[in-house]
């Protein structure tokens, strides 16, 4: 199908969600050629429909990706699929069985409707987690697709990521119903941040709860690679539009996705964005941070019959935090042409013009 042939329909799974959100954002500004774009979630926000156009109806779907006839249904007359849908949880907050149920059953159900309705085009949301980084506290450093890593899955989230990734790429090349043959690819987001992200705001709430005061430990010589929400998903367009016009260069392809950010610390990066809050930081040796994690781990199984303890520290979550990974987007580059639609200073505007909506917390009052 030609890019300028006029009027297709994309589906994004867990289009309501933080990414699919500015997924819609995106397409609605930057793709010409849509005439639907379907927003397919259990978490389902029908106001989003209010941002249909003239040129492109917005629809949205309620449904559960873990149900097949309601991924089917979504999927019907779709021309693309963005399958964005899935269950993070690095805190043992969800069961094992769940996150497994959604985000390799639900990718096994997406790939299903894709064969059963004659649907060309797959776009996988993966995630830097696939590879690492691994509890073993090895560093990635300006890694590709390409560098040898030493993979270590223990949470249930990035092994379920992986096993989901699998399959999409798999299942490149496999015939459709009806004729054609089905071509996918899978983005690796490094950690994404932006206007709304759940995470940003929990770091937030816990400086609030302490009265101001956050516990640091994580060496500052610590590198991650951020990535801006709206970057990933202008990354998710450009493939989308390669994978239809150059299915033999992206079929059964993987590509990290990384911007300008700067190169920081997680607890580095949050900061600068709260200075206005005036936290103040305690800075704690990392061993006893790891005394803390080991201890947050064993008290969650020793409660466990009585409640869900689940704090934010735990080994997996301080090994990830403690380690340095950055990835290089190289090949989507060479592949389909990706650089950053928003440099850092946008990035940065947008995040903190969204983050001063905060309300001050006590110590912020205070100072």
């Amino acid at each position: 199908m030609s890019a300028q042939e006029p009027g297709l329909v994309y589906l994004i799974t867990g289009g309501c969600g933080f990414l699919g959100q500015h997924l819609l954002r995106v397409l609605l500004e930057k793709e010409s050629n849509l005439k639907e774009i379907r927003l397919f979630d259990k978490l389902s926000d029908p106001s989003l429909q209010n941002h249909s156009t003239e040129r492109v109806k917005v629809v949205v779907i309620q449904g559960d990706i873990t149900d097949s006839q309601c991924v089917l249904d979504a999927c019907r007359g779709a021309d693309l699929v963005i399958h964005a849908a899935s269950l993070v949880d690095v805190w043992h907050r969800v069961p094992e069985k769940t996150i497994h149920a959604v985000n390799v059953g639900g990718t096994e159900n997406v790939i299903n409707a894709c064969v059963e309705l004659g649907i060309q085009h797959l776009v996988y949301t993966s995630s830097m987690e696939v590879v690492g980084p691994n509890v073993k506290g090895d560093h990635f450093v300006r890694g590709d697709e390409d560098t040898p890593y030493k993979i270590f899955h223990e949470m249930p989230y990035p092994k379920s990521k992986a096993e989901a990734e699998k399959l999409v790429l798999e299942a490149n090349g496999t015939k459709l119903n009806g004729g054609g043959i089905l071509y996918t690819c899978a983005l690796r987001p490094t950690g994404i941040y932006g206007e709304n992200h759940q995470l940003m705001k929990d770091f937030y709430q816990m400086g609030v709860r302490t009265g101001g005061w956050l516990i640091r430990g994580v060496p500052q010589d610590t590198e991650h690679g951020r990535v801006y929400a709206g970057n990933v998903a202008w990354m998710h367009l450009l493939a989308a539009r390669a994978l239809r016009e150059h299915p033999e260069t992206l079929g059964g392809e993987v590509y990290f996705c990384y911007d300008d950010s700067p190169y920081k610390s997680y607890e580095d990066f949050n900061m600068q964005f709260l200075s206005a809050f005036n936290f103040r930081s305690v800075r704690v040796p990392l061993w006893f941070l790891w005394f803390q994690a080991y201890v947050n781990d064993m008290l969650h199984w020793v409660l466990k019959p009585v409640c869900n303890f689940t704090p934010l520290l735990n080994r997996y979550t301080l090994a990830v935090a403690s380690t340095s990974f950055t990835v290089s987007s190289d090949k989507a580059l060479r592949h389909f042409q990706y650089r950053p639609l928003y440099d850092w200073e946008q990035c940065r505007a947008r995040t903190q013009k969204w983050v001063d909506t905060f309300p001050l917390g006590t110590s912020a009052k205070e100072a």
